[in-house]
């Protein structure tokens, strides 16, 4: 190690460039400014840089998984930082070690050599913009290592079909734009890509990153082209999709068959349809405007869909519940299969019961008050049946029965009396039917609701 440069050394010397520091202040700087003088003297960035022009140059091509910054499924791009080496051989940039202060490797601005023009072949950017401008590190063999860092925007197709549940195939294909197999021989490191100094993303967790090399022969040219393609497996993270689209969503389809349980007379029955209804589109709209326009409805839209059907028939037969249960006293008697298979079968299966009577119990009241509307005026009591009997019987000289025209007044204030207990028989039996049919679609949706919310569940895992 010297203290300074010679005075001879100085003034033969050519002038330093401008990232050289003014004045040599050592052997190993000089030799490190003549060697680099001495390499570069005739050398030209521009060929190959093989002895033999026949022959392919060897490059080696390793690709390091920095961080995932962006997945864009509606324009189906991603955006990750990657760390590019490329390794190859400079026959042209050799030098005897011995005869340079025993310097080994250099590091110059790589737009001093000549560069291999690989690229990325299924690039998303509109800007077009390659690696960043890194030194390379030269070797006293002719080896150069160029390692740059890199924004990409590649090309990737999503498949939302399990979404929130899915994972991603996205391919980045490496190779020359203009060299041929038959120039460059374009190979990988390895078999994977480096995910050592991989950032954990908070959406994205990655399986791995296998690398396979290609080599394809295209439409325009006979050449064989070689490229090396990095197929990064993805894997989404659901838990914020779970929690913000999906669990939701299953709450408020559960809250939809509640709509049944409503009182009619309440007048919220359809409301709550028609708002559970409205709840569902937004979050329908949430899903469709971060997926890509495809045929392949994403999972949880089939759900939606599926919910959303659902809720529109329950309202649907809510309507018609209604309308059953505000039939008015001019409304025909109950069909006998109608009472037989609702008023029977399905009040017992869906435990619906008047005050006093138990779901367990058999239903004799009910038989003996069909029995009654049958043998005779529907509602009308024994009580009532023996008055008109002692009345029909009344000796004459014994009441006021014989006149006429009080005889007609009770005849018509008893038939009045009848007719209106008849209607409010039939109007409560209708009201019934309204009732049992409600609580057996209520139970009936509940069970669709988590059918749906099982196969959907079981689908995604």
């Amino acid at each position: 190690e010297g203290s300074g440069c010679t005075p001879a050394l100085a003034a033969t010397a050519p002038p330093a460039p401008l990232w050289v520091p003014a004045g040599c202040r050592g052997a190993q700087g000089r030799f490190a400014y003549a060697l680099l003088h001495d390499l570069f003297a005739n050398y030209s960035s521009a060929l190959r840089p093989v002895e033999d022009t026949e022959r392919a140059l060897n490059v080696t091509l390793q690709v390091t998984l920095s961080q995932i910054i962006d997945m864009d499924e509606r324009n189906q791009v991603l955006t990750s930082y990657l760390w590019v080496r490329q390794a190859w051989l400079d026959a042209h940039l050799t030098w005897d070690k011995d005869a340079y202060g025993g310097i080994d490797s250099i590091r110059i601005p790589s737009s001093y050599v000549w560069r291999p023009d690989i690229i990325l072949y299924n690039t998303a950017d509109d800007r077009f913009s390659g690696s960043m401008e890194t030194n390379v590190v030269l070797r006293s063999d002719g080896h150069i290592l160029w390692d740059s860092p890199a924004i990409t925007k590649s090309s990737c197709k999503v498949d939302v079909s399990y979404f929130p549940f899915d994972g991603q195939r996205c391919r980045l294909t490496f190779g020359s734009w203009t060299y041929n197999g038959n120039q460059i021989d374009l190979r990988n490191q390895l078999d994977t890509g480096d995910l050592t100094d991989f950032v954990e993303n908070v959406e994205w967790e990655v399986l791995g990153m296998p690398a396979t090399r290609n080599i394809i022969t295209y439409g325009c040219c006979s050449e064989p082209y070689p490229d090396v393609t990095y197929t990064l497996l993805l894997r989404r993270r659901a838990s914020f999709y779970v929690f913000n689209l999906l669990l939701p969503c299953i709450m408020v389809s559960f809250l939809a068959p509640l709509g049944f349980y409503l009182p009619a007379d309440s007048g919220e029955k359809v409301s709550l349809g028609v708002t559970v209804l409205l709840a569902l589109t937004v979050f329908q709209m949430l899903v469709a405007e971060s997926m890509p326009p495809s045929e392949s409805v994403p999972l949880i839209g089939k759900y939606y869909i599926a919910t959303m059907t659902m809720i529109t028939a329950s309202t649907a037969l809510t309507i018609f519940i209604m309308n059953v249960h505000h039939c008015g006293p001019g409304a025909r008697p109950v069909p006998p299969w109608a009472r037989r298979l609702i008023l029977h079968h399905m009040a017992r299966l869906c435990c619906v019961y008047e005050v006093g009577e138990s779901c367990k119990s058999p239903r004799r009241a009910l038989g003996r008050q069909v029995g009654r509307g049958d043998a005779g005026v529907p509602g009308e009591s024994p009580g009532e049946r023996e008055v008109g009997a002692e009345v029909e019987g009344c000796p004459r000289d014994r009441c006021l029965c014989h006149h006429n025209s009080l005889l007609r007044n009770v005849g018509y204030i008893a038939g009045c009396f009848r007719r209106h207990r008849a209607a409010q028989h039939r109007t409560g039996e209708w009201k019934k039917v309204a009732k049992v049919m409600d609580r057996f679609f209520m139970w009936t949706f509940f069970l669709m609701v988590f059918l749906m919310s099982v196969l959907v569940l079981g689908k995604a895992a």
